[in-house]
């Protein structure tokens, strides 16, 4: 039976192999037909028909109840937010009083370190004036975006105040101080353009990031060799860098480490590579340079060679909102293009009257500047020696930063210890200071550690006693 199947599959073997081998079976139009073209075009024949038929689709059945109601008690939906844990439960110390350099927590007075109020302001007569006189003028709220009817004459005043402050040719103001990076840089970069920034960037600025859908490269933290291994790399893979738009962004003060972006070597790397420059100076302005422009006047840069300069004034002017300046161009583009100033309701008047008053106090008073630096001195050296912390803060910069020498093991260990540093500190000592959290969306590679924000009104005995308080709760907590 075996054999008598293999002399029958050899059979037709040769014979599909003489079909196939046989000279011309036909002349179509004086053209030779072999036998294999013939196979091929039924076969095409019948792809075409598989492919124009129709599908076949099974007659639905609808579910009876029982079946619907089995299929409800299996089903478990996906949570909207992720489980609570003891750790999302923490609530921070609450103000009760104005954020100056003494407040009001839970009762207590203490001596207030976590407040950006670098200037004193908070709580400044004039500057209190000025807020009542636009409430009685203005109201409260503008109720309009800036395009619809939203634009009041102290908006015009205030941008041409900062624009002559600072030396720029215009200026544009936003309501909300978080939301000028995270829409400046989305009006400017889009999908296909190229950005270099710092890895230690704060999370608004990440977000403006990764709003903007162009190509983002890292460089290391304040890093000038790795800026600049990084404007080369993406100037020598760009096939047409010149058809690309390519900036670096960086902040003057970075908010995660206190140090201070070396301008006057970013703007020769900027010129070199052929990038523009986005610089956030939220914890400079009012701070650095012998009047208090900003990282320009500190490092001797002319300000117009940087492109865009944003900045919040919730700082160092104690009143809220944030400003963008540059170029007539570039803040033109904005009234159009950004999405923070276009669809949101315009600063509040007052808010806008306490920023013109607070820049008229810095022009008035500059030894201000002075009282601020000698503050950041002392408390700097003072914490030069604290067990088991290092500073990894420029000494010029209002946000003292503190870190752990060594690591606990892990992230959650080390913001453990450190909270327990801070809640110690403000319990046993009446000192109010701040850790560096960050939210699951902050993608900040950089050190946690502890911030504490000098003011100038602090005083002495104020900074010697966050010191002593600090080595202390140290001593004890860290092994």
């Amino acid at each position: 039976m075996a054999l008598a199947m293999v002399n029958v599959t050899a059979s037709v073997l040769d014979w599909v192999s003489s079909y196939f081998d046989a000279p011309t079976r036909a002349v179509v139009f004086g053209v030779p037909i072999d036998g294999h073209l013939v196979v091929e075009a039924l076969l095409v024949v019948v792809i075409l028909f598989q492919l124009t038929r129709k599908s076949y689709k099974p007659p639905k059945k609808p579910l009876t109840e029982k079946e619907i109601d089995e299929l409800c008690d299996d089903w478990v939906p996906e949570p909207l937010t992720p489980q609570i844990t003891e750790d999302m439960t923490y609530e921070p110390p609450t103000l009760e009083s104005a954020a100056g350099p003494h407040a009001i927590v839970n009762g207590k007075e203490v001596v207030n370190f976590a407040s950006a109020n670098y200037l004193g302001l908070v709580g400044n007569e004039k500057i209190t004036d000025s807020c009542v006189g636009a409430l009685e003028k203005y109201g409260v709220g503008s109720c309009g975006p800036r395009g619809f009817y939203g634009t009041i004459d102290v908006h015009l005043d205030c941008e041409q105040k900062i624009a002559k402050f600072l030396g720029t040719p215009d200026s544009i103001l936003y309501s909300y101080g978080i939301s000028t990076i995270f829409s400046v840089i989305p009006a400017f970069c889009k999908k296909g353009d190229i950005i270099v920034a710092d890895e230690g960037v704060h999370w608004a600025v990440q977000n403006g990031l990764y709003l903007s859908r162009s190509t983002v490269v890292y460089f290391k933290h304040n890093d000038m060799k790795s800026l600049e291994n990084k404007l080369e790399e993406v100037t020598r893979r760009s096939k047409h860098p010149e058809k690309v738009r390519r900036y670096i962004v960086v902040e003057a003060i970075y908010q995660n480490s206190g140090q201070i972006a070396p301008l006057d070597e970013i703007v020769r790397l900027k010129e070199k590579y052929r990038f523009r420059i986005i610089l956030d100076e939220s914890h400079s302005f009012g701070v650095l340079g012998n009047s208090g422009r900003g990282l320009a006047d500190h490092c001797g840069v002319p300000i117009e060679k940087i492109d865009i300069i944003t900045a919040g004034m919730g700082n160092a002017l104690a009143t809220d909102g944030g400003f963008c300046t540059g170029s007539v161009r570039v803040v033109d583009h904005q009234r159009l293009s950004s999405s923070g100033y276009v669809f949101s309701a315009s600063l509040p008047p007052y808010l806008v009257s306490a920023a013109i008053a607070a820049v008229d106090y810095l022009e008035e008073n500059p030894s201000v500047l002075s009282k601020l630096r000698t503050n950041i001195a002392t408390l700097f050296n003072e914490l030069s020696d604290v067990p088991g912390l290092v500073l990894a803060s420029h000494i010029l910069s209002p946000i003292v930063f503190l870190k752990l020498k060594k690591s606990t093991g892990t992230g959650k260990t080390d913001i453990d210890l450190l909270d327990s540093i801070a809640k110690q500190a403000l319990e046993e000592d009446s000192v109010l200071i701040a850790t560096t959290k960050r939210s699951s969306l902050d993608k900040c590679k950089l050190p946690i550690g502890l911030r504490l924000f000098v003011s100038a009104s602090h005083s002495e005995s104020d900074l010697l006693k966050a010191a002593a308080s600090l080595k202390r709760v140290a001593a004890l907590l860290i092994s």
